[in-house]
């Protein structure tokens, strides 16, 4: 397989780690759009929300269980927002699920 993010997952390809354990891990976007923006991934390949079933959607909610944890680590005490797009027309890139997590400084209406 082809994707990055599973890459980025296996250790292959390095990333600035913010948060890891054996279903996820969280690093800090190399484009960043907030003075904190870190990506959150599933280490499981999952290309969409699409693909989300009874049998893996318990990852997203690790994920998001992690979340608060990951904010307060990063200093996020004003709030947050997290982003997953799903889709080339919701503007995802990677095809691998993957949650965007940005704050550090008031953000703007979404849309």
């Amino acid at each position: 397989m082809d994707c990055i993010f599973c890459k980025i997952a296996d250790g292959s390809i390095p990333s600035k780690k913010v948060y890891e354990d054996d279903k996820m891990l969280a690093f800090y976007d190399i484009e960043p759009a907030a003075p904190v923006h870190v990506v959150m991934i599933p280490k499981t390949h999952i290309a969409s929300a699409d693909e989300l079933n009874e049998e893996n959607s318990a990852i997203v909610a690790h994920i998001y269980s992690k979340v608060p944890e990951i904010a307060s680590k990063l200093g996020l005490k004003g709030g947050y927002r997290v982003v997953n797009n799903c889709g080339a027309d919701g503007g995802q890139t990677v095809f691998h699920i993957h949650f965007h997590l940005l704050g550090g400084k008031t953000l703007g209406k979404m849309c």
